[in-house]
C-alpha cells in the first residue's frame, strides 16, 4: 500500500509505480478520517453511478470515458474540501499530482503502441491478412480453429482489441450465410485474444500494469503461456460439434501492401525491444523506450512523405497528374488512438485512487485478503472482472498491494486478464466484437456458451496452480 494520501495505481514507470509515494505525514489522519466522513460516501456514491453508465454503454451509446471523468473531477474536489476542513489543504493536491504522473507515464505508453497499430492497419497489413484468409477457402470449423489460433498468437503483440476486431471481419465476410457460425466464432475469438493477451506484459493493460509496477519480471508472465493455451481450448473443444461443416465460397480477392509496411512492422518489433531493455537493463520506465520507438517510426515517416512527394512530381512531370504514391503521415495515426479508452483510464486511476485516498481501499484489502486468502480472493477478481472490467479491479488491487508473491501476482494477472471472457460485456473486445457482429454475436448468444468458459477459466487456474508451484513461495 501506498505510503501517502492512498495506496497506488495503475501504470507508472519502472519505479515502484503502484507503491512509492509523496510525503507520508498526513496521509493517515486524513484516510482514518475520510473513510467515515460524507465526503468519503459521496466519493463511493458518485464512482458506483459512474460506472452505472459505463456499463450500460451500449444501450446509452454514452462513451464510457465521460462520466468517469466527471466523476474524477467533482470526487476530488470534494475530497479537497473535506482535506482543507480537516487542515492538510495541500494532501489531495500531492495525490493527484502523483496519479497525474502515473497516468502520464500510462498514457505516453499506450498511445505510442496505438500509434503503431494504425501505422500497420493504415498500411493495409491487417485487410492483407483478411484476403489472405478468405482466399483459402477454409470451411466453417478450419475458419473456426484458425481465427481462434491466430487471435491467440496476435494479441500478445499488438493487444487482444485490435486482435480481436481483426479476425471478427475475416468472420464476417464468409459467415454472411451462417449466423450461427458467426456468433460461435465470435465468443472463440473473444475467449483466445483475452487469453493470448494474459500472458505478454503488452497483450493486455492488466498485464502491463503489473510488469510495470514491477510485481512479476518481464519472462514470469510467459510461465501463465499454457493456463492461457488451456483458457482458450477447453471452450473451443467444447463449441467445436456446434460449428457447421460446410464451407463458405472462396473469395479471390487480393490487398496490396503499401509502401513501407514491412518496415514498420520491423520498427514495430524494435520498439518492443527497446520497452523492454530500458526496463531491465536501463532501469527507466518503458514508456521511454515505446516513446524513443515512436520517434523512429516519425522519422521513418519524413521519409516516407519525402519519397511519396517526389514521385508525386514525377508522376505528375509524366502522366501530368499524380498516380498512387502511398503517402504516409505519422501524425495522423497519432490522432485516430483510441483517445475514449485513454480518457477512460484516466478517470479509472483517478476515481479509484480518490477510493484509496480515503482509506477504503486499505480496508477492502484487510478483509478481502486478509479474510479470504490470496488464491480465492484473486480467483474472485476474475469472476467479478466478468461484470466490472478488468481494468479498475486491477487498479484497484494494485492500489491496495497486498503482500503476494510472484505466483499470486502471476494469478491475479491471469484471471483479471482472461475473467472477461465469462461475459460478452467483461472485456473490451466482447464489447467492440458485440458492435462489429450487431445481432449475431449478443450478449445472450456468448451467454449460452459461459459454462464452456468457466471450465476453461477453472481449467487455466489449476493449470498454473499445479505448473508454476515454483512461483509460490508463501510470501
Amino acid at each position: 500500500m501506498r505510503r501517502v494520501p492512498v495506496p497506488a495505481p495503475r501504470l507508472a514507470a519502472g519505479l515502484a509505480l503502484f507503491a512509492a509515494a509523496p510525503a507520508a505525514h498526513a496521509a493517515a489522519p486524513v484516510q482514518a478520517a475520510l473513510a467515515t466522513h460524507w465526503a468519503g460516501y459521496v466519493a463511493i456514491l458518485w464512482f458506483a453511478i459512474a460506472y452505472l453508465f459505463v456499463v450500460a454503454e451500449e444501450f446509452t451509446g454514452l462513451r464510457k470515458s465521460q462520466p468517469v471523468m466527471l466523476a474524477a473531477g467533482a470526487i476530488w474536489a470534494v475530497l479537497a474540501f473535506a482535506s482543507s476542513r480537516m487542515g492538510v489543504p495541500e494532501a489531495a493536491h500531492e495525490a493527484v499530482r502523483d496519479y497525474l504522473l502515473e497516468y502520464g507515464e500510462l498514457l505516453l505508453f499506450l498511445l505510442a503502441a496505438m500509434t503503431y497499430v494504425n501505422a500497420m492497419s493504415e498500411r493495409g497489413l491487417f485487410e492483407a491478412l483478411r484476403a489472405r484468409l478468405l482466399r483459402r477457402g477454409l470451411g466453417y470449423r478450419a475458419l473456426f480453429w484458425t481465427t481462434g489460433a491466430l487471435a491467440f498468437c496476435l494479441s500478445p503483440l499488438i493487444d487482444n482489441l485490435t486482435t480481436a476486431l481483426v479476425m471478427c471481419a475475416v468472420v464476417l465476410a464468409v459467415g454472411r450465410e451462417d449466423p450461427k457460425f458467426v456468433a460461435l466464432a465470435c465468443i472463440n475469438i473473444v475467449v483466445a485474444a483475452n487469453a493470448g493477451g494474459a500472458f505478454s506484459p503488452f497483450g493486455d493493460i492488466t498485464t502491463l500494469m503489473v510488469w510495470q509496477a514491477g510485481k512479476v519480471p518481464f519472462a514470469a508472465f510467459f510461465a501463465l503461456f499454457l493456463p492461457s493455451l488451456a483458457n482458450w481450448l477447453v471452450p473451443a473443444l467444447c463449441m467445436h460439434a456446434a460449428v457447421s461443416r460446410g464451407a463458405p465460397p472462396a473469395s479471390d480477392e487480393v490487398v496490396r501492401l503499401k509502401r513501407g509496411a514491412g518496415v514498420i512492422v520491423a520498427l514495430f518489433a524494435a520498439t518492443v525491444v527497446l520497452a523492454v531493455g530500458f526496463h531491465q537493463f536501463l532501469h527507466l520506465p518503458p514508456f521511454l523506450g515505446m516513446m524513443t520507438g515512436l520517434a523512429l517510426l516519425k522519422l521513418y515517416g519524413w521519409h516516407l512523405a519525402r519519397v511519396a512527394t517526389a514521385q508525386q512530381k514525377d508522376d505528375f512531370a509524366r502522366e501530368g497528374a499524380p498516380g498512387d504514391v502511398d503517402a504516409f503521415d505519422s501524425y495522423e495515426q497519432v490522432a485516430r488512438a483510441e483517445w475514449d479508452t485513454l480518457l477512460f483510464f484516466f478517470g479509472v486511476i483517478m476515481c479509484v485512487g480518490a477510493l484509496g485516498y480515503c482509506g477504503y481501499l486499505a480496508m477492502l484489502s484487510t478483509s478481502f485478503y486478509g479474510g479470504l486468502g490470496a488464491t480465492n480472493a484473486n480467483i474472485l477478481v476474475g469472476l467479478m472482472s466478468a461484470i466490472l472490467d478488468n481494468i479498475p479491479m486491477m487498479v484497484a488491487v494494485l492500489q491496495m498491494a497486498p503482500a503476494m508473491d510472484t505466483g499470486q501476482w502471476l494469478l491475479v494477472t491471469f484471471t483479471a486478464g482472461v475473467g472477461g471472457s465469462l461475459l460478452s460485456i467483461g472485456s473490451a473486445a466482447g464489447v467492440a466484437l458485440m458492435g462489429q457482429a450487431h445481432g449475431r454475436y449478443t450478449f445472450f448468444s456468448h451467454l449460452k456458451w459461459s459454462w464452456a468458459v468457466a471450465l476453461g477459466y477453472a481449467a487455466g487456474i489449476g493449470l498454473h496452480l499445479l505448473v508454476n508451484a515454483r512461483y509460490f513461495t508463501g510470501t
